[in-house]
């Protein structure tokens, strides 16, 4: 192996069950490894008896194959007690089966519906009831990365390990069976631009049909769908369902079941390509309120904000935001003057866009130190705009308030210092957390995914969860609550 070759954050995974062949190690190495271990069982065997308490729901779905990404589709069915919705998500095999792109119905338990004692009766080897595989797309190659475009959300984008980015309408899609030999399902559109893979950076815009990639060629790249999008494909009020008239991709004369080579769908070429980075672009994110402006992050420690309006070369280029590495970025879709950046360094860091530098390097608002490992991903609450969540190789996903920042809080006897605007950690992974996206469709709803291939030796866990609305609520509500409810136990059992 090239020892000069980029550091890639995902590997050639192995199924749970696979833990033959496995090299021999120095006996000191599987000593620190079993010790590591123990200290992360313990640490999860805690977590998990304070389930009860900490969570309103949570459902968890082992994984055979590990994926690199979970996001969620369109909310199908509101019912009384549950929601139908779509989540994608990916099985990353190691060549003996195909990889896939997985379409999932899952059942989203509503607030204050499930008794606190069941949703800690889970077995870790086990797939939850609350997910249900709905379709399967044969990937030509593994799936690093899925958005979903905002303004339909049965469109979805693909990132592997080529230059192109691929397009997929996941509800005209013919559904595969994921068998030794079968030929790849073919994307309804293909983008071409890069010049050498574009593994990971990946975006889609919440006001156009726009696309934006980076890749190893150190540029990061700009398309729009439009030329293949039919009049109704935007407008959700004619009802059209994606695949008939009212698809969002135009299909070719000959959609076929599948095909050997990707390349052979219809492709587009870029609007603009962004050059400014020295070493490869991590990840992407489109302004909330502007098709036109985007920033990008990369390992030349750099933030770079963008305007496709005034050119192809940086607006402003922050020098050493963090350092080390960039793996993410993300912009606030309530407060569009903030950016979150997520590094190899541990940390996360909030930038103000209206003053992102001093003396020509990076000057964050706020920095957040509660990880030990490298941030893989950051991503704003669609429900508060001082709330976010970070998760990393640690396999922690990080909840913070900035607003929390600097307020004194009351410490108990047995209070730890948390680190500032921390106010909750979800610890049910035990293995690096490669994604998290939270549900715009039911509030403070988390869908989260491990690579468990170091924990377990191979597959990786998927969890469904919110937290108990008594940790985010305003204190002095809570607490009126609280005391009503201790009202109402005094009560009853005061009476004969």
């Amino acid at each position: 192996m090239d020892p000069q070759a980029p550091k890639k954050r995902g590997r050639k995974p192995k199924p749970k069950e696979d833990k033959k062949d496995e090299p021999k190690v120095k006996e000191s190495t599987t000593t620190k490894r079993t010790a590591h271990q123990h200290a992360v069982d313990d640490k999860y065997t805690h977590w998990k008896s304070l389930v009860p308490v900490l969570y309103d729901w949570l459902a968890n779905h082992n994984l055979v194959w590990p994926s690199l990404s979970c996001r969620w589709g369109p909310q199908l069915e509101q019912a009384t007690y549950k929601n139908r919705q779509r989540l994608y998500l990916s099985e990353q095999t190691d060549g003996s089966v195909p990889n896939t792109l997985v379409i999932a119905n899952c059942e989203v338990v509503k607030p204050r519906v499930a008794a606190a004692e069941h949703i800690s009766q889970f077995n870790e080897e086990a797939r939850s009831p609350f997910v249900k595989k709905h379709k399967t797309i044969i990937h030509p190659g593994e799936v690093n990365r899925i958005r979903e475009l905002p303004q339909n959300t049965k469109i979805v984008a693909t990132h592997t390990d080529s230059p192109d980015v691929l397009i997929w309408d996941v509800e005209a899609q013919p559904n595969r069976h994921a068998v030794l030999g079968a030929t790849n399902s073919r994307p309804d559109l293909i983008l071409t631009g890069h010049q050498d893979n574009a593994e990971f950076a990946l975006a889609m815009c919440p006001t156009e049909p726009y696309v934006l990639s980076g890749g190893k060629d150190k540029s990061v790249v700009l398309w729009s769908i439009q030329d293949h999008i039919t009049s109704s494909a935007t407008d959700p009020a004619t009802g059209k369902s994606a695949g008939s008239s009212g698809s969002i991709i135009k299909q070719s004369p000959k959609p076929g079941d599948g095909n050997d080579k990707a390349a052979d769908g219809p492709s587009v070429g870029p609007r603009g390509i962004y050059n400014g980075h020295e070493d490869t672009v991590e990840d992407v994110t489109f302004c909330p309120s502007s098709a036109q402006e985007f920033c990008s992050v990369g390992d030349d420690s750099c933030l770079i904000l963008w305007d496709a309006r005034v050119g192809t070369s940086p607006v402003i280029k922050v020098e050493k935001a963090h350092d080390a590495d960039l793996h993410c970025v993300d912009w606030n879709p309530l407060d569009d003057n903030l950016i979150l950046t997520g590094s190899a360094d541990n940390s996360v860091r909030m930038f103000d866009r209206r003053n992102l530098t001093s003396n020509g390097v990076g000057s964050p608002i706020n920095k957040f130190e509660g990880h030990s490992a490298a941030v893989l991903c950051v991503q704003w609450s669609p429900d508060k705009s001082s709330v976010f969540g970070s998760s990393a190789e640690d396999g922690l996903l990080n909840i913070w308030d900035y607003e929390k920042v600097g307020k004194k809080v009351e410490q108990g006897p047995r209070t730890t210092n948390y680190p500032a605007g921390l106010f909750f950690q979800h610890a049910g992974h035990r293995d690096k957390v490669v994604d998290f996206h939270w549900n715009a469709s039911d509030p403070w709803t988390v869908v989260s995914v491990s690579d468990d291939c170091d924990s377990t030796g191979g597959g990786g866990t998927l969890q469904i969860w919110r937290m108990s609305d008594l940790i985010y609520r305003p204190q002095d509500e809570v607490l009126a609550e609280l005391e009503k409810f201790k009202a109402h136990v005094i009560s009853c059992t005061s009476k004969p």
